[in-house]
């Protein structure tokens, strides 16, 4: 999907900060392959408002965004001492049962840009997870990161034996029609297609302390394609 402004992707604002719900396929920040980025747009929106951290391509959800130059101090300080508080929700293969899950090992990013686990050159990492629903062969997990490393929740995930559903980097399995719903067969002749077509990763919601000591907080509702994964997953348990 092709997208012309941030305007209908925003979900909350105050004088000094929006919340918008960041969609799949999309860069953060700027990309050599993509002229549209969330950059590009809110540059476009406003030339004085910044990006105050950015998720992964693939991944969507609540991105935080400043309107001035205070408003983006504030925050990145928060996002520097571990003071905001983010909740992921991450579709996972198998039956897990998490109850304040805690892993903490450290990630090393590699030249190529895979992140892997190394007690000798990884800088420390922090999760917690916990189960919310469990389907037939996979679970929702809500996922706490208490420090913000490339790649921590796939990788933590993955090192659970919970890697992200369709997260083919770090272990995850495509989501297929025919592996959840008895009887199910895809059409002769056709490859059948991932029910969802990135690592099923969103960010569900962000809380921060504004300007004048208040907590600010936004929760961003599902896309479409994680929505129909989830709507599969239950009918087909």
């Amino acid at each position: 999907m092709y997208y012309k402004s941030i305007k209908p992707l925003i979900i909350d604002e105050s004088d000094d900060y929006i919340f918008i719900n960041k969609p799949p396929f999309i860069s953060t920040l700027a990309d050599r392959n993509d002229t549209v980025t969330i950059l590009s747009l809110v540059k476009d929106y406003n030339d004085d408002y910044q990006i105050c951290h950015r998720l992964d391509k693939e991944t969507s959800g609540v991105l935080l965004i400043a309107k001035n130059a205070e408003a983006y101090r504030n925050a990145s300080i928060q996002f520097e001492h571990r003071q905001v508080d983010k909740t992921y929700h991450a579709i996972v293969d198998g039956l897990h049962q998490f109850k304040d899950e805690i892993v903490d090992l450290p990630l090393h990013t590699t030249a190529s840009g895979y992140v892997k686990i190394s007690h000798r050159q990884g800088k420390n990492a922090k999760t917690i997870f916990n189960t919310i629903e469990s389907y037939k062969k996979h679970s929702l997990v809500a996922c706490k990161p208490e420090t913000g490393r490339m790649h921590q929740i796939r990788v933590h995930l993955a090192s659970l034996k919970a890697s992200i559903t369709a997260d083919e980097t770090y272990g995850g399995n495509p989501l297929f029609l025919s592996a959840i719903k008895r009887n199910y067969h895809a059409a002769k002749e056709t490859e059948e297609q991932s029910i969802i077509k990135r690592f099923a990763l969103h960010a569900k919601s962000l809380i921060l302390t504004d300007l004048h000591g208040e907590k600010i907080s936004a929760e961003a509702p599902y896309p479409k394609d994680f929505e129909v994964a989830i709507k599969q997953l239950r009918k087909n348990s």
